[in-house]
């Protein structure tokens, strides 16, 4: 089987580039791969690319060419935004080659891409026939004509049928697929099929647990670091942060001031696994309803249980009291509950839930089932095209 991967990566190197990266990498070992990599460029020449978004003759004419040279049974596209753009959907599906998407957010539906606004969800754009009111919010790049225009190109191209050409798209989570398929985009459930991410299993050397909880991620509002903080300040419980972001400041002060919270500074992967492999349990509060964090998958593949928002990827992705807790989102007092209940339930339980987790991963996250889950959706595409 032949597949033919495309990615636009963006400026700043972020998780969709992870994913990329380590799928592509899984596949060269068991598929006959190629690659065709597009780069969001800045100033100028960044704005000339977001001008030709709508109808990119030379992403047209490259991926055309990679075609016609490597003959690829499927097509797999991971970013387009907004490098390449919707146009190489329309030129795969021209030359009869069956088309998967991946939706790592919600772009396409929303120009957010994170359905947040000011801190908050937003969700008028899932049903809107137009993002007016995103538009309004200047939802992208704090702009009212940057958000038109990325709102106008997904408009003229469900108009012109481009969302119709694709023969599959891959969600994260169940979760995420009902948002789309509640959404203007009007695609069929069996268009969409879940397929998590996966991280490599790291082996990481068996350790007695601490009692201290761990928060791994970047120090914004949308990931819950004011209520982490604010619940924090009010408790004895041991808390170590470990990031870098816009609140770095709220949490140097916090941790300057209160002798529970500690701000780790910024750790590589090998001093996140660690870390978590000794916390009593990972917090992740985040406020928004995220693609499928890393960081949660890290926390499993070490056996460490996550207490989490009840929202989104993490409704998902925890079960409450088997592989974690969940809270309600956004609640200070229920986050507290949630750290009570966690201190005061004995050992047999915390181990139990321990396995739990490393259970969850060897189930869903390991790049043995990840290959698995993606070869069949390879297969389903073909006969569905055959």
């Amino acid at each position: 089987m032949k597949i033919l991967l495309i990615h636009t990566f963006y400026n700043l190197k972020g998780g969709e580039d992870f994913v990329f990266e380590q799928e592509s990498n899984l596949l060269s070992k068991h598929l006959i791969i190629d690659k065709l990599m597009f780069h969001n460029k800045q100033s100028f020449f960044g704005a000339f690319q977001f001008l030709l978004y709508f109808w990119n003759l030379s992403s047209s004419k490259r991926i055309k060419k990679s075609i016609l040279e490597f003959k690829p049974d499927i097509i797999h596209v991971h970013n387009f935004h907004f490098a390449s753009g919707p146009i190489i959907i329309r030129v795969a599906n021209k030359l009869g080659i069956p088309i998967v998407v991946t939706l790592h957010n919600y772009r396409l539906l929303c120009p957010s891409a994170t359905l947040l606004s000011n801190d908050s969800l937003f969700l008028d754009s899932i049903t809107s026939r137009f993002p007016w009111l995103a538009i309004k919010k200047k939802l992208y790049r704090n702009s009212y004509i940057q958000t038109f225009w990325l709102g106008l190109v997904n408009w003229l191209h469900k108009k012109i049928g481009t969302w119709y050409l694709v023969d599959k798209y891959i969600v994260l989570t169940g979760f995420s697929k009902n948002i789309f398929l509640n959404s203007w985009l009007g695609r069929n459930p069996d268009k969409f099929v879940v397929k998590p991410n996966f991280i490599q299993n790291y082996f990481v050397s068996p350790v007695s647990r601490n009692n201290k909880f761990l928060f791994v991620g970047r120090l914004s509002e949308e990931k819950g670091i004011t209520l982490l903080l604010n619940v924090f300040k009010n408790i004895d419980y041991q808390l170590l942060i470990a990031g870098d972001g816009p609140l770095l400041d709220d949490v140097c002060t916090a941790s300057n001031t209160y002798n529970n919270i500690t701000y780790l500074g910024s750790l590589n992967k090998s001093q996140i696994l660690n870390e978590m492999n000794c916390c009593t349990a990972l917090l992740f509060p985040s406020i928004w309803y995220e693609g499928m964090p890393m960081t949660i998958l890290e926390a499993f593949s070490v056996g460490t249980p996550v207490i989490a928002s009840n929202l989104g990827a993490m409704a998902s992705m925890i079960t409450h009291k088997f592989n974690g807790l969940h809270f309600e989102t956004g609640n200070s007092d229920s986050l507290k509950s949630a750290l009570d209940f966690w201190v005061n339930s004995d050992e047999r339980f915390k181990k139990l839930l321990q396995e739990n987790a490393k259970l969850t991963y060897d189930l869903k996250y390991t790049p043995e089932k990840n290959l698995d889950f993606i070869i069949d959706i390879y297969k389903s595409v073909l006969v569905e095209n055959t």
